[in-house]
């Protein structure tokens, strides 16, 4: 009969169990210093990915569909999803696996894929979003350009519309204008607290934070610019003798000012 055994009988014919496997230590990699939020690098990858990289984005969704979802600010609230990247550079198959992993599509994915129903619906429901701008500032009948010959119905419409092609404000810029105005402009104490202004070899100005990605300006005269993306953004510089001794960046309440270095 069993309790005719003592415990100590029962414990020693009974074979080890490996109860204490469960409690070693994981091997498991540890969570970033964003968790439960992805790791930011990880969602410029998928982002940046989504451009043109159909093999990278299906590595990293296939992983972890909620990175179908995320969103990454350029700079100054130029805020872009996977799905706006396929949508804006024409890249049906990588817009296509973004959906089947959960990726919300937008006016402008629709514009992209030649979904002139879907199009027509969402004008009719919302006069006058055929003028708004996505990412970058690139508009809606852009994406239908960027989408071929599957979104020529798309495009032709838009056409006829008349307004979903609303380019920023850009006046031209004399060569004392950019020699005036490019440089370094410090705005912290920190070494990555700096702001570059530069031209690019093909005549873009662009602003960018070190280590950050350049973001192209746009003049509204007067030495105004908004960057890319962000039209309520306003960058002001302050010319004396010929030379920017600072520039302000007007982004909500609390201007920043960048002084040159």
């Amino acid at each position: 009969m069993f309790d005719s055994f003592s415990r100590r009988r029962f414990l020693a014919a009974v074979p080890a169990v490996p109860f204490l496997a469960a409690r070693q230590p994981s091997t498991a990699a540890a969570p970033g210093a964003a968790f439960p939020a992805h790791e930011p690098a990880l969602v410029r990858d998928v982002v940046t990915a989504s451009h043109g990289n159909l093999a990278r984005v299906k590595e990293l969704v296939t992983a972890r569909p909620a990175l179908a979802r995320v969103s990454w600010d350029w700079g100054y609230g130029d805020w872009e999803t996977p799905i706006d990247a396929a949508s804006h550079v024409g890249n049906r198959a990588i817009a296509e696996l973004l959906i089947a992993h959960g990726a919300r599509p937008t006016i402008f994915t629709a514009a992209m894929m030649g979904q002139v129903a879907i199009l027509k619906g969402w004008i009719a429901a919302a006069p006058g979003i055929q003028r708004a701008r996505g990412p970058h500032g690139i508009t809606l009948a852009a994406h239908a350009r960027a989408g071929g010959a599957a979104a020529a119905e798309v495009l032709a419409y838009l056409d006829a519309l008349g307004d979903a092609d609303p380019r920023y404000t850009d006046l031209p810029l004399s060569e004392a204008e950019y020699a005036a105005i490019a440089g370094e402009y410090s705005f912290g104490a920190g070494p990555s607290e700096t702001l570059k202004v530069a031209r690019t070899a093909r005549g873009a100005l662009t602003i960018a934070r070190a280590g950050g990605s350049e973001r192209n300006l746009f003049h509204h005269g007067g030495l105004v610019f908004n960057p890319a993306g962000a039209e309520a953004v306003r960058v002001r510089f302050d010319v004396a003798g010929g030379r920017a001794r600072s520039l302000t960046v007007e982004d909500g309440p609390v201007p920043t000012r960048a002084a040159r270095v």
